[in-house]
Order: C-alpha cells, then sequence, then structure tokens
C-alpha cells in the first residue's frame, strides 16, 4: 500500500486514518471489546448526572440554596447571586440525549469512511471537552456555559461515541452480532453504576466550607475519561476487506433473515424496514424510559407504609422520618433496576445470536405488555418482592432492545453502513426520551390532581404502556427482508456481513498472535471498574431485602 502511493503521489496514512488501522494477520478480535467497553463506560456517565443536580443546586449557599424568587429561566442562565434549580440543572440531561440521537444520524456516515479510531478520539475530545468546559461554567457559576460545554458538546461526543464502538463490533463479530453490540451497550448502561459513585467520592473528597467540589469531580472525571476513551480509541482495529472469520461460512440457508447484501446508506430510510424498526425502538423505549424516571415515587406511592414496617400508614401521611426511611428503599429499588437494565443489554442481545432478533423483539414486546398490562396493576397492594422483579424483567428488555438494535439492522442492511444507519435510527430514542416522560407524567400528575389515591394513581399509566408495546409487537411481525431492488450492486463479494464468495476467497484471521497477556490486561481494565460498580450499586440495593 505504501509503495502504491508513493507511485501515485497520494500522501501516506495518518495515525488516526482507516488505513493504518486494519488487522494484520494473526490479531485477535477479542482485542476490540474492551476498546468498546472503555469508551462507552465513560460516555454512559450521562445516565448518572443527577448524582450533581442537587449539590448545585447549593453551588453558592453550599449548606442551603440561595433562592431567588421568580427567577426566569433565562435569568438562570447568567445569574452569579442565587443558586440553580434542580429544574434548571435537569435541561442539560435533556440536552445530553436530544444531541445524542442528532449528533448520531448527522455524524453516522462520516464515522463509516474516516474508521473507528478518528471517530473514538473525536467522541473523547468532545465528550471530555465538554465536561472539562461544564467545570469552567460551574466554577464561574454560568448556567449557559454547562448547557454549552456539557450539554451540547458533550451529547455530540455523546452520539458519536455511542454509535463508533457498535458499528465496529458488529464488523468483527459477524457470526455473534447480539453478543457484540450487547456487549458494548452493555457498558452504556453501567456507565452511571461505575460514575455515580465515584463522582461522590469525588465531590465528598473536594468538599470544603466554601465549595460543593463539583467542578473539581468535573474536571478529574473528564481527566479519567480522556484517558480510558483514547486508549480505546487508538486500541481499534477495522477487519481487512471481505474479511471473515476463521471457518464461518457465513449465515446458513435457515438463517434467511439475515440478509447477504448492503443497502447504502442513502437508501436505508427509503425502505418500510427503517421505519418500522424506528416505530419499534421509538415504543419500546417510551413504555419503560418513563417509568423508570418515577420508579422510585411509585414504589413508595404504591406501597406506602409497607415498605418501612408501617402497613397502615399511607404515603401522604409519612413523617419527615417515614420519608427518609422509605426513599432509601426507592433508591435500593432503582439501584436493582439498573442491574437488571445492564444485565439484559447483554443477555437479551445474546439470546438474539439464537432465537433471531425479530422473534427476540416479538418476546420482549409481547411479554412486557403482559406485565404491563396485566401483572403489574394485579400487584398493586400484593406482593411487593413479585411487583420489584415485574419492573427489573421489563428493565432487563428496555435495556435489550437498544443492544438487539443494531444487530437488527445488520441482519436486514449488511454492515457495511451500519453505523450510520444506526445512528439514524437513535433519533427514535430522542423522540422517547420526551414521549415516554410525558405520558407518565401527565397521566400521574393528572390523577393525583383529581384526587385519586396515590395508591391507584399508576394503572392507566400501565395500560397505556402495555398498549404502546403491543403496537410495537403488530410493527415487528411486519418487518420482512429488505426488496433486492435496494441492495447494492456487489463486484466483490460483500463485507463481513456474510459474504456470497466461497471463504477460500475471503482472508480470514486464523492463527492469532500470542496476544493472551495483552487481552487479559484490557479486559482486567474494563471488568474491574465494571465489578465495583456492580458491588457498589448492590450494596445499595441490598436495603430493600432488610
Amino acid at each position: 500500500m505504501a509503495s502504491t502511493r508513493v507511485t501515485t503521489g497520494l500522501p501516506s496514512p495518518g495515525l488516526l486514518d482507516r488505513e493504518n488501522i486494519v488487522a494484520r494477520p494473526g490479531y485477535n478480535r477479542w482485542l476490540v471489546p474492551p476498546c468498546a467497553l472503555a469508551i462507552h463506560l465513560c460516555i454512559g456517565m450521562a445516565y448518572g448526572f443527577s448524582v450533581f443536580w442537587l449539590p448545585l443546586s447549593r453551588a453558592i449557599g453550599i449548606s442551603d440554596p440561595v433562592v431567588c424568587k421568580d427567577m426566569m429561566p433565562i435569568q438562570a442562565l447568567t445569574s452569579t447571586s442565587c443558586d440553580w434549580r434542580v429544574s434548571d440543572l435537569v435541561w442539560t440531561y435533556s440536552i445530553f440525549f436530544v444531541v445524542l440521537g442528532t449528533a448520531a444520524a448527522l455524524w453516522g456516515g462520516w464515522l463509516e469512511r474516516v474508521g473507528p479510531r478518528r471517530a473514538g478520539v473525536v467522541a473523547a475530545c468532545c465528550w471530555c471537552g465538554g465536561i472539562a468546559l461544564g467545570a469552567l461554567g460551574v466554577s464561574l457559576h454560568q448556567l449557559w456555559i454547562l448547557w454549552l460545554g456539557t450539554g451540547l458538546l458533550g451529547g455530540i461526543g455523546l452520539g458519536i461515541g455511542y454509535i463508533t464502538p457498535v458499528s465496529t463490533l458488529i464488523k468483527w463479530f459477524p457470526d455473534r452480532r447480539g453478543m457484540a453490540t450487547g456487549m458494548a451497550i452493555m457498558g452504556f448502561g453501567g456507565g452511571a453504576m461505575i460514575g455515580s459513585p465515584l463522582a461522590d467520592l469525588l465531590m465528598r473528597h473536594f468538599a470544603s466550607a466554601s465549595d460543593v467540589g463539583v467542578w473539581q469531580c468535573f474536571l478529574v472525571l473528564a481527566l479519567v475519561y480522556a484517558v480510558f476513551m483514547l486508549v480505546g480509541a487508538f486500541g481499534f482495529r477495522v477487519p481487512p476487506e471481505h474479511w471473515a472469520p476463521a471457518g464461518w461460512e457465513g449465515p446458513g440457508e435457515e438463517r434467511a433473515a439475515i440478509s447477504r447484501h448492503n443497502v447504502h446508506l442513502r437508501d436505508a430510510h427509503k425502505t418500510p424496514q427503517f421505519w418500522l424498526i424506528w416505530g419499534v425502538l421509538l415504543l419500546n423505549v417510551s413504555a419503560s424510559i418513563g417509568i423508570i424516571g418515577v420508579a422510585s415515587p411509585m414504589l413508595q406511592e404504591v406501597f406506602g407504609g409497607r415498605l418501612i414496617d408501617k402497613p397502615a400508614t399511607l404515603f401522604t401521611a409519612f413523617s419527615p422520618a417515614d420519608k427518609i426511611a422509605a426513599a432509601a428503599v426507592g433508591a435500593g429499588f432503582v439501584g436493582i433496576i439498573s442491574l437488571f437494565n445492564i444485565g439484559g443489554r447483554f443477555l437479551w442481545a445474546t439470546s438474539s445470536d439464537r432465537l433471531g432478533r425479530q422473534l427476540t423483539f416479538g418476546v420482549m414486546t409481547a411479554f412486557g405488555a403482559l406485565l404491563y398490562g396485566f401483572v403489574a396493576p394485579a400487584l398493586i397492594g400484593g406482593s411487593i418482592g413479585l411487583f420489584i422483579l415485574t419492573f427489573c424483567i421489563c428493565a432487563s428488555m428496555y435495556g435489550g432492545g437498544f443492544s438487539t438494535v443494531p444487530a437488527y439492522l445488520a441482519d436486514l442492511f449488511g454492515t457495511r453502513f451500519v453505523g450510520a444507519i444506526h445512528g439514524r435510527i437513535l433519533t427514535a430514542w430522542s423522540t422517547a426520551g420526551v414521549l415516554g416522560p410525558f405520558i407518565v407524567t401527565t397521566i400521574r400528575d393528572s390523577r393525583i390532581a383529581a384526587g385519586v389515591p396515590r395508591d391507584q394513581v399508576y394503572q392507566p399509566i400501565y395500560w397505556t404502556l402495555a398498549a404502546l408495546l403491543v403496537v410495537a409487537f403488530i410493527l415487528n411481525l411486519l418487518i420482512r427482508p429488505v426488496d433486492a431492488r435496494f441492495h447494492m450492486p456487489e463486484d466483490a463479494p460483500p463485507t463481513a456481513s456474510g459474504a456470497t464468495a466461497p471463504a477460500a476467497a475471503r482472508p480470514q484471521i486464523a492463527a492469532q498472535r500470542d496476544t493472551g497477556g495483552i487481552a487479559l490486561l484490557a479486559w482486567a481494565a474494563v471488568c474491574i471498574p465494571i465489578a465495583w460498580g456492580i458491588y457498589e450499586t448492590a450494596a445499595k440495593a441490598a436495603v430493600l431485602l432488610k
């Protein structure tokens, strides 16, 4: 390749260029998942930013917020004498996920052109730079800098960082697509599980009589995340053109649902399959994200004093001490839900390799509709343990939907543009992030305002969410293989999506070099933080078992 470039006068590939990261013979593809996890575990902290809201709401008052009555949101952007309200800060979270979907859709095609190393470096610069800029905003007490830096710039890093590892792993694991995407997206779900307790430790370390310790925590997190993300980005390799795993012949005849062809990015959105999957993801996420957002108050309102060994006490009659005790139980419930959400991302996606993607989504949506529509309402006033288990299973299917979608897209559209197509599909997530909470909070608030007892507030919400999943189930049934008129003409065998050429015609990385030590270190670097995060989350959730 180098000699060809000299002859033609083309510049040599740079350190970040795709051509410079094509794997050589003997490369161990199991080195790629730790790189993907390193990025997703960092950007997954977006889920955990609520840990900062209360400290930031007293950044000036330190012990108690300095409240300025009648302060408009526009005034909060630049005020240096009034503490921010939680409602002002939560906009950072909203900006994250709206920008995530938009950035993934806009830069997905660019990712496929430049490769995962350059995209990973850009994601690290945006995400970590956004957090660092947010530290400046906190230090100067300028909310607009926090929104612009952490929210907007960080959100761009989220979008690019989310799709980069997924696209890369699908190309390396055409024989185990579900498992591969499950590994990466499990990391995104687990990011807050590690980042939240770490941030809590850092804020307590930096807190003083004159500072709540948030901006210092931001800077440390930005530095730590930059190291992990850049190591992950520079560790990425892409398989050679038309590569397939040694001994893999592509999907057999029995796996007709897995396409042997690629669909170009410019044509993907013209197919009904694109919009059907978009709708399935929208409804699956909407049905869960809203209820997860009110998980803690829901448990407290539904079961009241039964959570704290005062069965005759209603939630509305809680004393301040009762509220603190019930909130601890609610926090444990949220912790258990997060563990099931993370585990479901890997287990459901891995199961889809055997069941097939369409059947997996059929099971998730049908079972979810059953749990929301019949089981959850029936358990109000019944077993607390079964009620908790019901919503934990629903949380696992919420995570499973995210992790199974990329493999579903690869099955239908091929792997050549799967990262870009996945980026566009993620706009369904951004939409669901607004739709789901809107449905849940609107029904909940209207019923509370109407004087409905708190333990009876949620039944219509469950039935509405069940209806969404029934529609998702129907849309999933309508998905068929993409029409041949959308297939790209192939002058050569397609890439690792399951080429039609004989196995002998495809490059294979059969003999792996002795990289066992490197692989062990790479996996340890991501598994040790995951284990610590699981321990911290399980410790908080243990309050439910007392």
